[in-house]
């Protein structure tokens, strides 16, 4: 990107929010974000920012990154999702093997990649790679990859698995079926991706245990301490952001309805109410803690790797603790204000009503059920063994 600074990449894309904001409606409408908005974004340099310095990212500190989706998701939180799930797929694929690297960006620095993680997908081995079938749901601005990372059992001859691993797949391999039709986050065209039978080499497959234990190939040429932090820490946090800055546009949204606002049932002013004054303190502190405790863990996360330091069981267990944690008070402020919305809260030109749909439809993704994570926290503080795949 030239002589171009993080700095630089979040300026443009503040710079956009006026217009997803103006459009929001259109976006949900379309069902999909428009390729005028993804263009935008990658003319920025947005989906660049967790790239690795060899083919033109900008290897940025990961609390920038959030931070701009945080953004973007306050003007529109279809627009957010895309933009956060799409960009950090940057990170993951710096995680394979270089020849993989070089197959997706030797060519386009600026190619991008949808994903759905779920191990649908049954692989055969054969002859340096795999044969290779499925169907996944919810791959969210899969209509402008050019690339999909999805999920997959490594299968024997009797159909038992042995490995699971992500294997990375070209457009012209796999199909879209439109099938998104929800009532929040309409825009973000999280459609089912289609694989019939595809060869995919060894060198575009990932073993799920090398991500997670931070032993993949591509670390080994990636060596930033960005591509040092847990799988389970820099996607998950990639859910939660935009759902915070939902809860940012819930906000704005709500104060700036309520400034003028007489109730119905009375002479005062909905800005003398003073329960109304209550509930608006009480979401701003649960969206500043929610920021707060992502951040936190973020900074102790990439110190750790900046030291080439072990990352402990008992951080990324916390860390998991207070990424539910976060969507849980980012979506409780947004109901609370919901609730002082009045009427008019309902009226689908309210902003308001949007974001709440788009957070709710956002904490239904599997990384925000706070129970698992909840629970290995619980135990690691008993003294208990912590077996899990996200960990």
């Amino acid at each position: 990107m030239g002589d171009r600074e993080v700095a630089d990449v979040l300026a443009d894309v503040t710079s956009l929010l006026p217009d997803l904001r103006a459009n929001a409606q259109i976006t949900e409408d379309a069902r999909q974000v428009s390729g005028d908005v993804v263009r935008a974004l990658t003319e920025a340099g947005h989906f660049r920012l967790l790239q690795p310095h060899r083919f033109g990212g900008f290897e940025c500190d990961p609390a920038d990154y959030y931070a701009g989706v945080r953004a973007l998701a306050s003007a529109c939180g279809s627009t957010g999702w895309v933009a956060s799930v799409v960009g950090v797929h940057s990170w993951h694929l710096a995680l394979f093997d270089l020849r993989a690297q070089q197959d997706v960006w030797g060519e386009n620095q600026d190619a991008l990649l949808s994903s759905s993680y779920a191990p649908m997908g049954r692989a055969i081995e054969s002859d340096g790679g795999y044969f290779f079938s499925g169907r996944w749901s919810y791959s969210s601005g899969s209509a402008y990859a050019d690339w999909v990372l999805v999920g997959g059992l490594v299968v024997d001859d009797a159909g038992d698995p042995m490995d699971f691993r992500t294997f990375l797949v070209p457009t012209r391999d796999f199909r879209i079926d439109d099938v998104w039709d929800t009532v929040g986050l309409r825009g973000t065209g999280s459609n089912d991706v289609v694989i019939e039978d595809a060869f995919v080499p060894e060198h575009r497959t990932l073993s799920f245990a090398a991500t997670v234990q931070c032993t993949g190939p591509g670390q080994e040429v990636n060596t930033a301490p960005l591509y040092r932090l847990p799988f389970s820490a820099v996607f998950s946090t990639a859910i939660t952001a935009p759902i915070i800055g939902m809860a940012d546009g819930a906000y704005s949204a709500f104060t700036e309805r309520n400034a003028d606002r007489l109730r119905t049932a009375g002479p005062l002013r909905v800005v003398d109410d003073p329960f109304m004054q209550i509930a608006m303190a009480e979401s701003a502190r649960d969206i500043e803690l929610a920021w707060t405790q992502l951040n936190r863990n973020l900074a102790e996360l990439l110190a750790l790797a900046r030291s080439a330091e072990r990352i402990p069981v008992s951080l990324r267990v916390k860390t998991r603790r207070d990424q539910v944690s976060a969507t849980a008070m980012a979506v409780g402020a947004i109901d609370r204000l919901f609730d002082h919305g009045g009427g008019g809260a309902l009226q689908c030109a309210t902003p308001i009503q949007r974001f709440w749909r788009d957070a709710h439809a956002g904490r239904a993704h599997v990384i925000n059920d706070p129970h698992q994570p909840l629970t290995l926290f619980g135990r690691n503080e008993l003294g208990q063994d912590i077996r899990d795949a996200w960990v």
